[in-house]
């Protein structure tokens, strides 16, 4: 069952680069679709939806979202229909990307909307209409809430607190959010974000109760734009696949890892010595972004 699955996940040391010591928290090990913080933010809603007596779980997400492909993947395997509102009424026509034609495979129902109305979120026409007279619970995009929060404050364990300095990728803030509940105060919370969104930084404001001294946000403007990949990106994800046996997502821990790779060669960085890398998984995202680098003649990453 997937809800009880156990999410004791090993640390497994990386590199020492420039005197920095950098290992990564295997998050993406245990389950290949729903491993890393997706399981996380999942696991205590979904249990709510049971208890709640939930037939339909919905949510939000883009045409690449990993989040609705691990809630696609949850629901069957937990026995509720899921329903996925994605952004781009345009899409409805197309042929699904990997990430869509997986979520579809699973059993999730695509709701295509404009994205005037995907910005409604919940309360758009056509996500209230399809909600009348159906048990639905609500998930927002992303599944940032109050229990993802809670499932991702239970990463860090007690052999953790050797690290001077907690690394994650910052979506929508709910990993970072869950992990400030965790670090110890000897510890600095860096998360890395690639994109700037005042709503992002400002829900972390509100839901963070460290000091503003033991975290930081940085924002990447190296490795492309969310979604988007460099070339530079996939090179360093390829060698890093080829020199530690790790395979890194384009969207979120790759992006991390280039960042703060750079930051050290470079002598920016000014955080500690002993870093833990949150790897979030999200490795399903791989085959849509090489799809479209081949369409382009632009480098792949290899699997």
């Amino acid at each position: 069952m997937l809800l009880d699955q156990d999410t004791t996940i090993p640390n497994q040391f990386v590199t020492e680069l420039e005197g920095i010591c950098i290992t990564l928290k295997r998050e993406d090990i245990w389950d290949p679709l729903v491993g890393g913080n997706k399981f996380r933010k999942l696991k205590y809603n979904i249990a709510q939806a049971k208890a709640d007596c939930a037939d339909y779980l919905l949510t939000f997400g883009g045409a690449f979202s990993n989040h609705l492909v691990a809630t696609a993947a949850v629901g069957k395997r937990c026995g509720i229909k899921t329903i996925g509102v994605v952004r781009g009424e345009e899409l409805a026509e197309k042929k699904r990307n990997p990430s869509l034609a997986f979520c579809e495979a699973q059993g999730m129902h695509l709701l295509f909307v404009t994205r005037a109305a995907y910005a409604k979120k919940e309360k758009a026409t056509e996500v209230i209409d399809f909600c009348k007279d159906k048990q639905v619970y609500l998930l927002p995009e992303g599944g940032t809430n109050a229990l993802a929060i809670k499932g991702c404050s239970e990463i860090l364990q007690p052999q953790d607190k050797v690290y001077d300095t907690i690394c994650t990728a910052v979506g929508t803030g709910g990993t970072f959010v869950g992990l400030s509940r965790g670090v110890w105060p000897h510890q600095q919370l860096l998360g890395w974000s690639t994109v700037k969104d005042p709503k992002v930084e400002t829900f972390i404001q509100h839901n963070i109760s460290l000091d503003t001294s033991q975290w930081a946000l940085c924002y990447d403007t190296q490795a492309g734009a969310y979604g988007k990949a460099t070339d530079e990106l996939i090179h360093f994800i390829n060698a890093f696949h080829k020199n530690h046996q790790i395979l890194l997502d384009p969207i979120y821990t790759g992006k991390l890892l280039f960042g703060i790779f750079t930051l050290i060669k470079t002598k920016q960085w000014k955080w500690g010595k002993h870093l833990l890398v949150l790897h979030t998984g999200g490795l399903q995202s791989i085959k849509g972004l090489n799809q479209k680098h081949q369409k382009s003649n632009r480098p792949c990453i290899v699997v």
